[in-house]
C-alpha cells in the first residue's frame, strides 16, 4: 500500500468524523436545543465524558437520535484513530515489506555480478550490465546512492563491502564476478582479499587509481586490475597521435563499440572443455587447422592473465580460453566440439 493512499484514507476518516459531529449538532438544534448546548451534548456524547445533559432527554425522538449519535460518533472516532496509527506506521511497514521482497530476490539470484561502490564508474557499469540483461547486485553504504539505485530498479545491498556479512548477503558464494570500483585503493585491496577468502572461484575485477596498487590487488586475489586513469590517458594520447584509428576502433560506432556485426565479425571466448583434446596444441597449429576462418587475439589463463604477444608458439594448457575473431557462424567444427563458446561481441 502506498503512503499517499494511507494519507488519503486518513483524510476521508477525518471528514467522516467531522460530518457526524456536524450532523449531531444540527440534529439537536432541530430538536429545539440551543447551538452551544447542542455542541456540548455532541462532545460529551461522542467522547464518553459522562457529564449530565444540559437539557432533559425524555422524548423518544431525542433518545433515538442520541443512540444513533453514540453509535456513529464512536465508530467514526475509532476509524480516525485507526487511520492515524496506520499512517504513522504505514511508511515503516511499506519499507519493511519492500526490504523483505528485495532480500528474497537477492537470496534467489545466482551467477551474478556484485558491484562494490556505486559512484561514477559503478553507475556506468550497472547501466551497461542492465542494458545487456546481465544480473547484478550493488553494494554501497551511501543512502542517497542507494535510493537512486532503488529508483532505477536495481537490486541493492546496503552496507560496507569490506564487511564479510555484507558480501555474504550479496551472494558472494553464488556470484560469478565481483567488481570493486571504489575510488580508494586501500578499500579495493581489502574487499578483494575478503571476497577471495569467501569464494576462491569468483572472478574479481578491481579498480586501481595508482599503478603501484596493481601488484597489491593481484596479490590480494584480483583476476584483473583496471586502471581508469591510465586507460583514459592512453586513449587521449591515441586520439592525438592516431585520430583516424581511434575513431575507427574506439568510437561508439567503431569496432571497439557494439557494432562488430556491422563489419560481419564476432569476437568469442572459447573455453577448453575439461576432457578436450586441444591441450598441447599451439596457436599456430589451431589457426592453420582453421584454414583462415578465425584469428586468435589472446589467451586467457585460468588465473585471469591475458596473453597477447608471441602467440603462435604458445601451447594451450588446461583451463585456458581463446579470444578469437571470426565471421558469424563460421567457427571450425573441430573447435566447436572441443570448447565452450561465449560470444563477447
Amino acid at each position: 500500500m502506498k503512503i499517499s493512499r494511507l494519507r488519503y484514507r486518513l483524510l476521508i476518516s477525518v471528514a467522516i468524523f467531522s460530518a457526524v459531529c456536524l450532523l449531531g449538532v444540527i440534529g439537536y438544534v432541530i430538536l429545539g436545543w440551543k447551538l452551544i448546548d447542542a455542541v456540548y451534548m455532541v462532545v460529551i456524547t461522542i467522547f464518553g465524558v459522562g457529564y449530565g445533559e444540559v437539557e432533559p432527554v425524555d422524548q423518544t425522538s431525542e433518545r433515538i437520535f442520541t443512540i444513533l449519535l453514540i453509535i456513529c460518533g464512536n465508530s467514526a472516532a475509532i476509524y480516525v484513530v485507526g487511520e492515524v496509527v496506520r499512517t504513522l506506521t504505514g511508511g515503516e511497514i511499506v519499507k519493511a515489506l519492500g526490504d523483505m521482497q528485495e532480500s528474497k530476490k537477492v537470496e534467489e539470484i545466482s551467477h551474478h555480478t556484485i558491484i562494490c561502490g556505486w559512484g561514477r564508474i559503478g553507475q556506468v557499469l550497472s547501466a551497461e550490465l542492465a542494458q545487456a540483461g546481465h544480473r547484478f547486485i550493488i553494494v554501497d553504504v551511501d543512502k542517497e546512492r542507494i535510493a537512486d539505485a532503488h529508483a532505477r530498479g536495481y537490486l541493492v545491498v546496503e552496507g560496507s563491502a569490506t564487511d564479510e556479512d555484507t558480501l555474504v548477503r550479496a551472494g558472494i558464494n553464488r556470484a560469478d564476478v565481483l567488481a570493486t570500483v571504489l575510488p580508494q585503493d586501500t578499500l579495493n585491496v581489502f574487499i578483494t582479499l575478503t571476497a577471495r577468502n569467501l569464494n576462491p572461484l569468483v572472478r574479481i575485477i578491481a579498480r586501481g587509481e595508482q599503478p603501484a596498487t596493481e601488484k597489491k590487488l593481484r596479490q590480494a586475489g584480483a583476476n584483473e586490475v583496471i586502471l581508469p586513469a591510465t586507460i583514459g590517458a592512453l586513449r587521449i594520447a591515441h586520439s592525438i597521435t592516431k585520430p583516424s584509428l581511434t575513431d575507427f576502433i574506439g568510437g561508439k560506432e567503431g569496432i571497439g563499440g557494439a557494432d562488430f556485426h556491422h563489419l560481419g565479425l564476432e569476437i568469442h571466448e572459447l573455453s577448453l572443455n575439461q576432457q578436450g583434446h586441444l591441450e598441447g596444441w599451439t596457436i599456430g597449429e589451431i589457426q592453420r587447422a582453421a584454414e583462415g576462418k578465425l584469428m586468435v587475439l589472446a589467451i586467457r589463463k585460468p588465473g585471469g592473465e591475458i596473453l597477447r604477444k608471441d602467440l603462435d608458439t604458445l601451447a594451450l594448457e588446461k583451463g585456458d580460453s581463446l579470444v578469437v575473431m571470426a565471421h558469424p557462424g563460421k567457427l571450425p567444427d573441430f573447435l566447436v566440439r572441443e570448447v565452450t563458446d561465449t560470444e563477447i561481441v
